[in-house]
């Protein structure tokens, strides 16, 4: 199966020349899904016992498979949180694959992770964390936020040899990401939330857990701010809810899986203030940092701790801690053993272009939603939900009901113009069917928002 023929050397140029012209293509296409058995029929079996040929396998992804999917990158891909990686990035994402080397391990990856590292060592700068603070890639956010909060709560555990068997508690807001709450019940955790509008304080923070029973307070061991939320770009008050975190001595996780590349944006770092007092950070390179899927980030105050937590002991395994194999090995401060190097694509965008460069694109996001919030103020069928945040917008089309937003949304998907789709709003009078931007691609242009806006009319 591994021997090079021919057919291989063919095949391997039509799909360096598909990936060519993938990232240099100015007009993507925008993907519509089909049902399964729409695809069946187009694609038919291709798992077979004597298999169908690399070259028709291809050209069955190529001009059916994909067509059916979404590129995440397309610069009218305005909805949840869509990516933009760097061309740079993609490439190196096919060397990444190419080099098949395993980074869990200092002994088997470390030239990989050495590289991989000097991107983790930008990423912590962005936090203001102090000297000895570190991470490490991760898949995503989901996985980044479980292993910040396995750490916070071994950690708690080993204060105290009767907590052994507690059953924790966290803390955070109801605008937090779903994978918090998703993830509390992983690792058999409750969770408290603080409903709010708006942004999670201190102050609230405070009148929680005084309002606890003496049994709850004993229990609570982390509490989870957001640095962006998905929905509408929030920051919550990362130094109030800080203060209050020290004073009761809880573990202090910031998830900024969204926001987190805006610690890069001068206009925008003050808004994070505090976040260099958390004991762990979660930030996604693949969000808004411009790396390809998937590429998240687990930062941490003390890494020790989160070594102390996750480190895996097996004979087989033995060897990587030998003197003549000592180095970082990212396995130990995370739930995942195997391991790509997925922080290589970052590194090489990061070495390519140079930070400066993704400053100048993470503040275009940032002055997309700011133009967008105008396009849609001045303009007579639409009117703001509340002021842009971070890169997110959210907005009403007036007279709309939740029905007619998702027409519309599907009506501007199938016709291959935009994918922009609708979230709720927590107002008053109870949640309310809107609009929402999130700007990422800094290709997205001020017409793209125009065309998008008057197709609401």
């Amino acid at each position: 199966m591994h021997n090079v023929d021919i057919d291989l050397v063919e095949m391997s140029l039509d799909v360096i020349k598909y990936a060519i012209s993938r990232i240099s293509d100015t007009d993507p296409k925008l993907g519509f899904p089909k049902k399964a058995e729409e695809l069946k029929a187009l694609v038919g079996e291709t798992v077979t016992p004597q298999g169908i040929g690399g070259e028709k396998a291809f050209a069955l992804f190529r001009d059916v498979l994909v067509k059916a999917s979404v590129p995440i990158d397309h610069p009218r891909h305005l909805a949840f949180v869509p990516a933009s990686p760097t061309r740079a990035a993609v490439m190196f994402d096919l060397v990444t694959s190419a080099t098949s080397v395993h980074g869990a391990f200092w002994l088997e990856g470390a030239g990989c992770i050495f590289a991989e590292n000097q991107a983790m060592e930008w990423l912590v700068s962005l936090t203001g964390l102090p000297e000895g603070a570190f991470g490490v890639f991760t898949s995503g956010g989901t996985e980044a936020n479980l292993s910040a909060m396995v750490t916070a709560r071994e950690y708690w555990r080993s204060l105290d040899p009767s907590r052994a068997h507690a059953r924790g508690i966290v803390i955070t807001s109801n605008g937090a990401h779903s994978s918090v709450v998703a993830m509390a019940k992983v690792i058999d955790v409750d969770v408290v939330l603080i409903e709010t509008e708006n942004e999670m304080t201190g102050r609230q923070l405070d009148e929680t857990i005084a309002k606890m029973s003496r049994e709850e307070r004993s229990r609570v061991f982390a509490v989870i701010a957001t640095g962006g939320t998905t929905n509408s770009g929030i920051i919550d008050d990362l130094a109030g809810i800080a203060d209050i975190c020290e004073k009761h001595r809880l573990w202090f996780h910031v998830d900024a899986a969204y926001g987190g590349g805006a610690l890069a944006a001068s206009s925008v770092r003050h808004l994070f203030n505090g976040i260099e007092r958390a004991d762990s950070v979660t930030i996604d390179p693949h969000k808004w940092l411009f790396s390809p899927y998937d590429c998240g980030a687990v930062i941490y105050r003390e890494p020790a701790l989160a070594r102390k937590a996750h480190a895996q002991e097996g004979s087989y395994l033995d060897i990587f801690s030998d003197e003549g194999a000592q180095g970082f090995n990212p396995s130990d401060y995370q739930i995942q053993l195997t391991r790509r190097v997925r922080g290589l694509p970052l590194w090489f965008s990061l070495a390519t272009h140079g930070t400066k460069r993704y400053e100048q694109a993470i503040e275009r996001g940032i002055e997309l939603a700011q133009i967008a919030g105008r396009l849609i103020t001045e303009a007579e069928h639409t009117e703001l939900v509340r002021e842009p945040s971070l890169s997110c917008v959210l907005y009403r089309r007036i007279g709309w009901k939740a029905e007619d937003y998702r027409a519309w949304t599907y009506a501007n998907h199938k016709s291959g113009f935009a994918l922009v789709a609708p979230t709720k709003w927590r107002n008053p009078e109870g949640p309310e069917t809107v609009s929402r931007f999130c700007f990422i691609n800094p290709d997205t242009t001020e017409k793209d928002i125009a065309d998008i806006l008057d197709s609401m009319k």
